[in-house]
């Protein structure tokens, strides 16, 4: 029953509402058709006028059982399902799953150099690529249409790139439990180093069109804060944990592929706000561009696989020649390889944060168990502390400077 206000001059009609209105809250369904959202994400907000009571992410609504499906596919054959999780970082699920399957065959230190190399090479492009989507969509998200356009220009580049070595350009399937299926192409390295040559002047017009912009900054700073502490506490990773001022990085702390031999800095930012998390993915656009570089430097001939025939197929034009090498071909392609039982995490440096596999194995051609730590997934249950007392039109730049993908939240 609803209450009857009592009019009153001497007051103001304001002070009337809140002392006598019985709830003011109203409760909004943002999402999950939203273009903000990222993809199928709803939020049930309660605002109080435009100022977030509370934020909940409701999800599922994408929900694909990629980790069961995992589990009656073959090791081989769940690396492309991995492209499929968060498709913007393709290279990088392919890493983490290819090492943590290595673990458990106690390979990983048989991979060759050259292998190596040109693992870290793919995915600091891949990290570069993810970025663009980030920007142009966070500028999209708060009114700067044109950064949009800017950033996917240099995005095409690298899934030219990509194209070039393997055929895809989202879902790239590249990486092989052992190395890679073969060598990159002669030319490609060209590619990328006319790539790497351009890219700091299209940095520097990214930097001079938002960066400085007297909008972005009253839009983004001071907004969306999180400390580094509540942060820790709720598993954020990742760019938006080094934007809240601890400089955890997986790359730094646990190296793999030889991490530790490349010089690079990790990009720290001290404001927790949506802000210090954009400034921490413009640095580290530098930081992947100077690994790139360092990788051509490094890119030495040699194989792409590692010596273990029962587990990597035999190069195409030994299969071409030899019958007993297709033969093996065949088998090792419909059959499968084993895995000792066990269990191994592996986990890297994801474009968006910790990415982490984990596989319990019995002894099959197939996991008994898989489990993917996605970022998106993780560092989406901050939310609700980053916009609580927010406006609701912050919410759309506190998304945006989270960088979620749902392909990996409803895995």
């Amino acid at each position: 029953m609803s209450k009857v206000l009592e009019y009153s001059p001497t007051k103001a009609f304001e002070q009337q509402v809140r002392e006598n209105a019985i709830d003011s809250n109203v409760t909004v369904s943002m999402g999950p058709q939203h273009p903000s959202t990222h993809g199928v994400l709803r939020l049930e907000v309660v605002l109080d006028g435009e100022t977030v009571v509370s934020a909940t992410p409701d999800i599922g609504y994408l929900h694909t059982g990629m980790e069961k499906i995992m589990e009656t596919k073959k090791y081989q054959q769940n690396i492309t399902i991995t492209d499929r999780m968060d498709y913007l970082n393709p290279m990088g699920n392919n890493l983490g799953y290819v090492m943590c399957v290595e673990k458990l065959l106690d390979i990983v230190d048989d991979i060759p150099p050259r292998a190596q190399v040109i693992r870290v090479m793919l995915v600091e492009l891949q990290r570069i690529a993810s970025h663009m989507v980030w920007l142009g969509t966070h500028a999209l998200d708060i009114g700067a249409m044109s950064m949009f356009f800017y950033c996917f220009r240099e995005r095409e580049k690298i899934l030219n790139i990509f194209e070039a070595i393997c055929g895809g350009r989202m879902t790239v399937s590249f990486f092989r439990v052992g190395g890679l299926p073969y060598d990159i192409p002669d030319f490609v390295p060209g590619m990328i180093k006319e790539f790497c040559d351009n890219f700091p002047a299209a940095l520097k017009e990214y930097d001079t069109l938002l960066t400085g912009n007297k909008i972005y900054q009253g839009r983004a700073r001071g907004v969306g804060i999180i400390t580094a502490e509540n942060a820790i506490a709720w598993g954020v990773t990742g760019p938006s944990l080094r934007g809240s001022g601890h400089d955890f990085d997986i790359r730094r702390y646990f190296p793999y592929c030889g991490y530790e031999t490349y010089d690079f800095d990790v990009p720290v930012e001290k404001d927790c706000d949506v802000f210090a998390r954009y400034m921490v993915r413009m640095r580290e656009l530098k930081e992947s561009h100077k690994i790139v570089l360092q990788t051509l430097d490094r890119l030495k001939p040699g194989p792409v696989k590692a010596d273990t025939p029962k587990i990597c197929l035999p190069d195409r034009e030994v299969m071409l020649k030899q019958m007993d090498a297709l033969i093996h071909h065949f088998l090792l392609a419909g059959l499968g390889f084993k895995v000792p039982p066990g269990e191994a995490y592996h986990a890297i440096e994801g474009s968006k944060g910790e990415y982490g596999v984990y596989i319990i194995s019995d002894g099959s051609e197939h996991p008994y168990r898989v489990h993917v730590r996605g970022p998106s997934f993780v560092n989406l249950q901050a939310l609700p502390i980053m916009a609580k007392g927010e406006m609701i039109a912050d919410t759309v730049a506190i998304i945006g400077s989270l960088d979620i993908v749902l392909g990996e939240i409803d895995r």
